[in-house]
């Protein structure tokens, strides 16, 4: 099969098109031929310089595509080939081909976009985690999404809006600001022009917000903190900025305010994470709930994809097609 592999961890370009070896299906597990990948966040940080379980490695957290073959205990569990299915995993989605536990899939439902389902798991399920799970928001609180136009803040910004929440995000620009209105954001604050902090506490009025899903890290997390209401609660959920510093947290205690992390990788393979995930993927087939896709690339293409990432433009997900 073809695969977008990399022999060294680096920038975009350490990625290359190449012949590997087909992967092997497990008893418990199914062979996918994908369809679509969706870039993770994630996957562009471990490529920048990660973890690699091989060489080459296949990077890659998440895909949709359809099932083509079947090992022992799967087909018993109610796998079956022909099955449509979106899968997360550690590693190897950029590839034509991966090979995931049948209880890492969800089905995706008929007449569904296969590619706006492929983004889904990671982005909403990471959402809902830092909202719901871990951030208790409850209807009338004040939400801040920082990088409000990523894949986990597009996700949050609606999520946060059906639960009758007031939600302000923050973007780079005001064409991106604008763009997210129509998903539930009541107030944009862009963070180039504003200190986001100073911004969201004069839209509150000076009481600040009761939650901050903060995916970038680094200077902005600290800037988060200083966003927060008395008794606010504040989830780190990554590292976007790449940023190493030092963080002072003993200005929380004043607030009686809180720092969370939250990984959905540690709970992803719960009941709970994987019915909360299926609600998501039902939401979207139907409508309810929407995925903005950027741009596609092909697969042969990853390094460009990565690269289009890397430059910050894209409001929502861009995704490979093998």
């Amino acid at each position: 099969m073809k695969a977008a592999v990399y022999h060294r961890t680096g920038p975009p370009e350490v990625l290359q098109y190449e012949d590997v070896p087909d992967p092997e299906v497990r008893s418990g597990g199914v062979l996918i031929d994908v369809e679509a990948v969706s870039i993770e966040g994630g996957d562009v940080l471990n490529r920048a310089g990660g973890m690699m379980a091989g060489d080459p490695h296949i990077v890659g957290y998440q895909c949709a595509g359809t099932i083509s073959q079947v090992g022992e205990k799967a087909a018993a569990d109610g796998a079956a080939r022909g099955q449509r299915v979106v899968a997360t995993m550690a590693f190897g989605s950029h590839a034509e081909k991966v090979s995931v536990p049948f209880a890492a899939t969800w089905p995706v439902p008929d007449g569904a976009d296969i590619v706006a389902v492929a983004c889904v798991p990671v982005a909403f399920g990471t959402a809902d985690d830092c909202l719901f799970e871990f951030g208790r928001l409850e209807e009338g609180e004040t939400v801040l999404v920082q990088a409000g136009a990523g894949g986990v803040g597009l996700a949050a910004i609606q999520l946060a809006k059906r639960a009758g929440a007031t939600v302000l995000a923050t973007a780079s620009s005001d064409e991106k600001l604008a763009a997210l209105t129509d998903f539930g954001m009541d107030h944009g604050i862009n963070y180039r022009d504003n200190d986001a902090a100073e911004a969201a506490r004069a839209l509150t009025d000076g009481r600040g917000v009761d939650l901050v899903v903060d995916p970038v890290g680094g200077s902005t997390l600290a800037a988060s903190l200083r966003a927060l209401a008395y008794r606010g609660r504040c989830i780190t959920v990554g590292n976007a900025s790449r940023e190493r510093q030092p963080l002072d947290v003993s200005s929380l205690m004043g607030g009686n305010q809180s720092l969370t992390g939250v990984f959905l990788g540690a709970e992803i393979a719960t009941p709970r994470a994987r019915a909360m995930i299926a609600g998501h993927i039902d939401d979207v087939a139907a409508g309810r709930l929407r995925v903005v896709v950027d741009r596609t690339f092909p697969l042969a293409e990853a390094a460009a994809a990565h690269e289009y990432i890397e430059s910050r433009q894209a409001v929502g997900r861009v995704v490979l097609i093998p």
